[in-house]
């Protein structure tokens, strides 16, 4: 859930600013830059849920099929039970 929300707050800031026109521009690279590290971190934490390496999110510099592979990582429901990087997240 919590990267969902993440997700899509920053995907709501970033289409408003897209309306700005010219000043929008360069507050929108200021935004991306503000967000990048907190972006990674809450992806990687996704993929601890599910069980997998934050190594996984190196798929993002494959072009499209790792973009795909990411977000149906992203889709699939957290890991039961506890797991290597912490409590079960549904519970904590």
């Amino acid at each position: 859930m919590e990267y969902w929300i993440f997700f899509f707050v920053n995907l709501a800031i970033s289409s408003v600013l897209g309306f700005l026109g010219e000043l929008g521009i360069t507050i929108t690279m200021v935004f991306a830059l503000v967000t990048l590290i907190p972006s990674i971190s809450v992806a990687i934490r996704r993929l601890h849920d599910i069980g997998k390496s934050g190594w996984w999110f190196l798929l993002i510099l494959i072009p499209i099929l790792g973009w795909i592979t990411l977000f149906v990582f992203y889709c699939l429901d957290s890991q039961a039970g506890d797991n290597q990087w912490g409590e079960n997240p549904k519970e904590a």
